[in-house]
């Protein structure tokens, strides 16, 4: 018989943090977007702290997209990402207001008028 595979951490994901609950800074929301502002990963970080620089080398991702792909409560990507900001390692990005966002029935109408003058 063989052992049956867990999806469960054998490391309590708080461990990832130093044991810290809370985000050196609040401004971080599940769609603030991540990108990296260093190429190389500075030496001395954290295992977690490196995944996250990696996954982040290609391109910009939100933090819940962040804590997705590394299998990680936000919270504690949160914490984690507070401390890479902090030391210059990372940059956020708000996300965008839903105020200034542009409304998706008005792209549709622009997109329907430009199908009937092409017809």
């Amino acid at each position: 018989m063989t052992p049956r595979q867990s999806n469960r951490r054998l490391v309590p994901a708080y461990l990832a943090t130093g044991g810290r609950a809370r985000p050196s800074r609040n401004t971080l929301d599940r769609l603030t977007v991540l990108y990296g502002a260093t190429v190389t990963a500075p030496a001395g970080l954290r295992p977690e702290a490196l995944r996250v620089l990696a996954l982040l080398r290609p391109g910009a991702l939100t933090v819940a997209e962040t804590a997705s792909h590394l299998r990680l409560p936000v919270s504690v990507v949160k914490v984690l990402v507070a401390d890479l900001v902090d030391a210059g390692h990372l940059h956020a990005r708000s996300p965008i207001p839903e105020a200034e966002q542009i409304d998706r029935q008005i792209l549709e109408r622009v997109l329907d008028g430009l199908r009937t003058l092409k017809s």
